[in-house]
């Protein structure tokens, strides 16, 4: 079977309606349906689509982000709602801040917490997450979210000994450098800019979440650290509707060292260098 009628097989199964179009766009499938809808389609390893679904779910709260509709999920096939593309302006990037402070403060049960139905062993991109809960955020992000892919990323020369060393000082200090404690807040988990999604409505969608319950200043370090437009508007939203504590500025290198790590274990390169810096950064 030709891979465009794999995907109209599974698309159809998933939605009980024949396939008009099949489009490959990167990683997914755009897909015509016969009754005009259109509809994304993704396949991911064992779990992954279970874990993606589950997030979406969980994320679509009152007065939160938008995020595309699940439509079902085939073995290891996700299809979701596609949101065609348009363009962030400065009102939208601040409308966002109030969002995401909106889908924080609807909570999680404890640290690491996954999405009610999802599975234990979740993702983030393409690496394994294990979603063990924590109540405690130093200790949990400590050992749970920074050691395990600092030890893959040394173990595969992704990170030298000088930057292994810098970050593991970052985690016997956690608890001198994670600021005051905060209740454990329900986290998109991936934010980077390409998972924030500028919809032709004008709206911001979240895509491809990690989500997971965490420390609010880790997802919106992870939005800062690759840039996003209009950041500085995202994050006068959220401050106006839920303030971060004092600090929050000089703790963005220690939320990043989880994301650099992944990046790390993934794509090599220049990521380990930037977790050791980012770990430096942390303990100044």
């Amino acid at each position: 079977m030709s891979e465009a009628g794999e995907v109209g097989e599974a698309v159809t199964a998933i939605t009980e309606q024949p396939v008009r179009a099949v489009a490959a766009r990167g990683g997914i499938w755009v897909v015509e349906l016969a009754d005009r809808r259109t509809v994304v389609a993704k396949h991911g390893a064992a779990g992954q689509a279970e874990a993606e679904a589950a997030g979406l779910r969980w994320l679509r709260v009152p007065g939160g982000p938008l995020v595309p509709h699940v439509h079902g999920i085939s073995g290891r096939w996700l299809v979701t709602e596609y949101v065609p593309t348009g363009r962030l302006d400065p009102v939208g990037a601040e409308r966002l801040g109030g969002e995401l402070a909106a889908l924080h403060a609807a909570g999680a049960p404890a640290f690491g917490a996954p999405p009610p139905g999802g599975p234990r062993q979740a993702w983030i991109g393409l690496a394994p997450m294990a979603n063990v809960t924590g109540q405690l955020w130093p200790q949990w992000y400590a050992e749970q979210r920074v050691l395990p892919y600092l030890r893959t990323a040394r173990d595969c020369g992704a990170i030298d000994q000088a930057g292994v060393d810098a970050v593991a000082r970052v985690c016997e200090q956690i608890e001198e450098l994670a600021g005051p404690a905060e209740p454990s807040a329900r986290l998109h988990g991936d934010l980077w800019s390409g998972n924030v999604h500028a919809g032709a409505d004008g709206r911001v969608w979240l895509l491809d979440p990690a989500a997971h319950g965490g420390h609010r200043e880790t997802d919106l370090a992870m939005l800062a650290l690759f840039g996003y437009p209009h950041l500085e508007r995202v994050l006068a939203g959220y401050q106006a509707v839920a303030p971060l504590a004092s600090g929050w500025r000089a703790r963005i290198p220690l939320h990043q060292l989880f994301p650099l790590l992944v990046h790390a274990v993934l794509f090599g390169g220049g990521y380990g260098a930037s977790a050791a810096a980012a770990a430096r950064a942390a303990l100044r």
